[in-house]
């Protein structure tokens, strides 16, 4: 199994071949962020465009607003009581003996 290159070693690489590049007369050109060597953006097609044009979007700006609202209202109600557990109680006969266990709402 090969051993995996390190980014270091890649790093090295890559600086080793710009430094050949330079020796043999090469010369590198300082480039400004965003351009591109590609001329009217013909690559940059988005990648399932089905050949319609872009449609502009509908600003839901003012509606999810709206939903927000109704939200921080529905929190600020009084939430209510929450239900109590059933519990078994168990009846019990004159002598103390249980007869039977029943389920209560208290």
């Amino acid at each position: 199994m090969s051993k995996r290159r390190s980014k270091a070693d890649i790093r090295k690489e890559l600086e080793r071949q710009i430094q050949d590049y330079v020796r043999d007369g090469g010369e590198i050109q300082h480039v400004r962020q965003g351009e591109s060597g590609v001329e009217d953006g013909a690559a940059f097609q988005p990648p399932f465009s089905d050949g319609r044009p872009v449609q502009t979007r509908t600003p839901a700006l003012d509606v999810l607003a709206t939903i927000d609202a109704r939200r921080k209202q529905s929190k600020q109600k009084t939430k209510p009581a929450p239900r109590q557990k059933p519990r078994k109680k168990i009846i019990y006969d004159d002598f103390g003996e249980p007869l039977r266990e029943v389920w209560v709402d208290s």
